[in-house]
C-alpha cells in the first residue's frame, strides 16, 4: 500500500468507493433513500489536503477535506478541517489500516495548513473507521439521525394543543432560545458562544425562519421544534426529505411526552404532505437530546473530532 496525493486521476474511483461505503450503510439502516446524488469531489482533489491509498493501479481509499476554516466551534483562534461522509472512502479488506496510514499523511497536510482541530463524518455501523480514528485520538462530538414518516411509539399529553406557528410568531420563542443556548452551554456539552454571537443568530433564525411546529398549554408555548428543507448531508437533501434544525421542551415539562406529542403531530403533518422521511443531528454530548432523538430515529453518521496540540502549528 501506497498513500499519494489525492489527485483527478482517482476521482472516478473515488466516487465508486463513496458509493459503495454509502450503500453499506444503508442496509444497515434503511430509512436513508436509495436515490441519492454525490457532491462533486474535484475540490478535494485541488486544494492539496487529500491523499489516497493505492496499489498499482487500484484505489484502496481516500480521505480529502475542507478547510482550513475559523473559528472552529465559536472557539477564537482556532482553525480546523472538515472531511464529510462524501469525502473519504475505504474498502473493506484492511479498512481500519488504510485509514490510519491515509489519517497520517493527510493530517501532516492540515497541520501545515494551519488546521489544529481535525474533524471527520463516520458512517455509524462502519466500526472498522471508527476503530481507527478512535485509535489515533477522535472522539465523537455529533451524530445525524434519519426515520421514515410511521408514527413514533409513546403517548402524546392530551393537555397540548399542537400547531405550526406563523412566521410572525417568531419573537415568541426568543425565552425558550435563550434557555436553549444556556443549556447547550452547561455540563457536559461546553457550547458556550458570545452574547454578540446568540443575538447574531436569534436576528438570523427570526429574519428567515424555518417551518416552526409547537406544543402549547394554557396559551403558552412549551416546546417548538424547527424543520427545514436541507439538512447537513446529501441522504438528507432530497425532496421527499425535511429535517429537524431546532428544538427545545422547557425542563419543567419535559418527561410529561409533551415533545413525544409534537414529534408525531410534525410526522403526520409531513406524511399528508408526501413526504418519506424526517432527518435530525444533534450533539452525542448533550444528553437531553441524544436521549430523545436516539429513541425515535436511527444514527447513521458519528462525527468525530480531534484537537491536536497546537505546539505543532
Amino acid at each position: 500500500m501506497k498513500i499519494v496525493e489525492l489527485t483527478k486521476v482517482w476521482l472516478p474511483a473515488a466516487v465508486r468507493l463513496a458509493e459503495e461505503n454509502y450503500e453499506e450503510e444503508r442496509r444497515a439502516v434503511p430509512a436513508l433513500p436509495k436515490d441519492v446524488k454525490m457532491p462533486a469531489l474535484e475540490t478535494l482533489a485541488a486544494n492539496g489536503l487529500g491523499v489516497a491509498a493505492v496499489e498499482g493501479e487500484e484505489l484502496l481509499g481516500f480521505l480529502g477535506a475542507y478547510g482550513p476554516f475559523g473559528p472552529v466551534f465559536c472557539t477564537p483562534d482556532v482553525c480546523g478541517v472538515f472531511s464529510p461522509i462524501h469525502a473519504h472512502g475505504a474498502r473493506q479488506e484492511n479498512r481500519s489500516l488504510i485509514y490510519q496510514r491515509m489519517y497520517q499523511a493527510a493530517a501532516e497536510k492540515w497541520v501545515k495548513a494551519g488546521a489544529s482541530s481535525h474533524a471527520i463524518s463516520l458512517y455509524a455501523h462502519d466500526a472498522q473507521a471508527k476503530d481507527a480514528f478512535y485509535t489515533y485520538g477522535f472522539g465523537m462530538r455529533c451524530m445525524d439521525l434519519i426515520r421514515d414518516l410511521s408514527d413514533p411509539e409513546g403517548q402524546n399529553n392530551t393537555q397540548c394543543e399542537y400547531l405550526e406557528l406563523p412566521s410572525g410568531c417568531q419573537q415568541e420563542l426568543r425565552p425558550m432560545r435563550r434557555a436553549l443556548s444556556d443549556h447547550l452551554a452547561q455540563s457536559p456539552s461546553f457550547m458556550c458562544q458570545t452574547e454578540e454571537n446568540f443575538q447574531a443568530w436569534i436576528a438570523g433564525r427570526e429574519k428567515n425562519p424555518p417551518r416552526t411546529f409547537a406544543a402549547a398549554r394554557g396559551g403558552k408555548i412549551i416546546a417548538y421544534i424547527e424543520v427545514t428543507e436541507k439538512g447537513d448531508n446529501f441522504a438528507v437533501n432530497g425532496p421527499e426529505t425535511r429535517n429537524i434544525c431546532g428544538a427545545y421542551c422547557l425542563t419543567e415539562c419535559r418527561g410529561e411526552n409533551v415533545a413525544q406529542g409534537l414529534l408525531r403531530h410534525i410526522v403526520r403533518t409531513l406524511a399528508s404532505e408526501g413526504y418519506s422521511r424526517l432527518g435530525v443531528d444533534c450533539e452525542s454530548f448533550n444528553p437531553t437530546a441524544l436521549h430523545f432523538w436516539s429513541k425515535n430515529f436511527t444514527a447513521y453518521t458519528h462525527s468525530v473530532v480531534r484537537r491536536i496540540d497546537e505546539n505543532a502549528i
